[in-house]
Parts: C-alpha cells; structure tokens; sequence
C-alpha cells in the first residue's frame, strides 16, 4: 500500500488529535477574530472584559489548582474507596459526601465507576457517588464562591450531597425489588454477581514534598489543571462578553428571571444541551444572574448540566443499560429541579 493511501487517514487522525488537545483554544480564536472582522470595537472590549475576568479571578483559580494537585500528590482521593463499605445506608450517604468532595468532573468519573460496579458494588452506593460528584469538588467551591458569591457555593455543594442521597436511596429501593440487577451492558461486564471486593485505599503520604515521584506528580498536576482551567474559563469569559454585549437583559428576565417554578424547569431543561463544562459555565450563569436570571434557575442550569452534559450522558450510555441510563437522567433532572426550587425559597426569605 503506497503512502499516499495512508497519508488522508493519517492526515485525518492528526487533525483530531489536534482538535482535542487544541479545540477550545481555536474555537475562542475563531470568535475573536470573526469579531475582529465584523465588529472590530466588540473585539478589543471582549478581550479586555476576558483579560479583567481572568485577573479577578486568578486568586481563586490558583487555590483551586493547588489544591487539585494536592489531592494527586498526596493519595487523598484513595480515600474516596472507603465510602464503599460498611452497611448500605452507611454506604449510600459517605458515597454522597464523598462524590461532592471529590475531584471528578462528569466524564472524568465514568473509569472509577466502571471499575466499582464490576467490583461489585452496590449500585446504590455508586449512584449516590456518580450524582454527586461531578456537580461539586473542592477546586469548584473555590471557584464558584470567587465568581458566585459563597451562599451560592454552598447551596451547589448542599444540592450535590442532596442529589446524591436521593440517587442513592431511590435506587436503594428499587434494587430491593429486583429490578436493577446487572446495571452494566454485556460487553463490559456485570457487577453484584460474585464481583471481587473493593481494594483497600493505599495510605496517604500527607508530606508528599519528601519524596520525588510525589513532587514531580504535584508539578503535573499543577501543570495539567492550569492548561485546563485557562482555556475553558478564557473562552467562558469571551462568551459572558458576547452575552452581554448582545443578549437584552429583558430577554432574560423574562425568560429565566422570577420566581416561580417556570424560570426554574427551564433552567434545568436548558442545561442539558447549552451545558460546556463545569468550570466555563460559571461565569456565564453569573452574567446571566447579573442580567436577572432567578437565583434558583441558575443552580438548576448548573446541576443538570453538570450531571448530563452530552460527553458524560453519551460515556454513561456507553457504560449502563438502558434502564439504569434512564434512571440516571431523570434523577439528576428532579434532583436539580428540587434544588433550584429549595434555593429560590430560600432566596425569598
């Protein structure tokens, strides 16, 4: 076979291999410079609005990144297996706590899931640690109170627990009925039948700076999570300008502003597909809030999406049977409802 047969399937794996590791980068390029052609006054100011945006928030961005690699180096979240034992309400609201307390995005939980259900564990205990975890994590409480205020950080940290926990027990039960027997497909393998046990996490070396390895893990991670951050929250910040900018503060309000129940299901339904990435999408529900979105609407936008985000709905889709993927989405679409609803109350009074 001659180079030239090989050369558009290689030309074509570059270009996604680039796509992945540089998309955002050029997408926030992209709309920078169609701003630039069509509309050169906008383009300067959303690059000031983003270069501001990202000063005021370099304090926050930075303690979160610490602490990101702090948990790597230290084996902290080994300490997130110990959540799976013991007795299955113990089990269910550790799984919880410690969902909100670790540092899993949406996607990047579906791996530990996948090893803890073929492991046999029980399904409730990982569903209660699947809901919660990718909604908040410590670098996110930092991030959230620097661009939301802390009653709204805790409010997102009190609904991941709660989310976790209804997940937990409403699977709790069904199971009891036999009907979420084998929640993994076929081809991946199925836990609860004679699974091995859950490992014992290794200790956690708390001074990680003595030993190499640990310091060059830290410097990685550190590394990893400031690349990460910086390009979603540079193109969140250039889309909060464009928002601003173009999109009437009465459209908002009158959309998603309020305080009835309707600004809240809104929100939650359009935070499924509009949802970009944990970290983008709080300077965004910020601009909108500031334009008069209800309080309440914006935590809704912000649970859904965490939850079932399209990458992550597709990953559980892949990893689940249909019934259990099910089960998924309409528990996070009522549990971000119910905590929209409870923090808009709380809003009020």
């Amino acid at each position: 076979m001659s180079d030239a047969t090989l050369s558009p399937p290689r030309f074509s794996n570059t270009l996604r291999a680039l796509w992945r590791k540089h998309g955002v980068w050029l997408v926030t390029a992209l709309i920078l410079l169609a701003l630039a052609v069509f509309d050169r006054a906008q383009a300067a100011a959303s690059v000031a609005f983003t270069a501001d945006a990202l000063a005021s928030t370099a304090p926050f961005l930075l303690l979160s990144i610490g602490v990101a690699a702090w948990a790597t180096a230290t084996g902290a979240d080994n300490l997130i297996a110990r959540a799976f034992t013991g007795a299955p309400v113990v089990m269910i609201t550790l799984a919880a706590l410690a969902g909100a307390l670790s540092p899993f995005c949406s996607c990047g939980v579906i791996p530990l899931i996948a090893a803890l259900l073929a492991m046999g564990v029980p399904l409730a205990a990982v569903m209660a640690f699947w809901l919660a975890s990718p909604v908040m994590d410590p670098s996110m409480f930092v991030l959230t109170t620097g661009v939301l205020g802390l009653e709204f950080a805790v409010a997102k940290m009190l609904a991941a627990i709660g989310l976790g926990l209804l997940g937990g027990w409403v699977v709790h039960f069904l199971g009891r009925a036999g009907g979420l027997s084998d929640p993994l497909r076929e081809e991946i393998g199925n836990g609860g039948c004679g699974g091995a046990k859950l490992r014992a996490p290794k200790p956690v070396i708390w001074r990680f700076w003595t030993e190499p390895e640990r310091r060059a893990r830290f410097g990685r991670e550190a590394l990893t999570v400031t690349l990460f951050l910086l390009k979603w929250l540079t193109l969140a910040f250039v889309l909060e300008s464009l928002m601003l900018a173009f999109v009437p503060a009465e459209t908002i309000t009158g959309a998603l502003g309020g305080t009835g129940l309707g600004p809240i299901a809104l929100g939650t339904l359009i935070g499924v597909p509009a949802y970009l990435n944990g970290y983008a999408a709080l300077p965004l529900v910020g601009g909108l809030v500031g334009q008069g979105m209800a309080p309440g609407a914006g935590l809704a936008f912000l649970v859904a999406g965490g939850v079932t985000s399209l990458p992550a709905a597709i990953a559980v889709w892949a990893l689940v049977k249909p019934r259990v993927f099910a089960l998924y989405i309409m528990l996070s679409l009522a549990g971000a409802f119910a905590a929209g609803g409870l923090f808009q109350l709380w809003q009020t009074l």
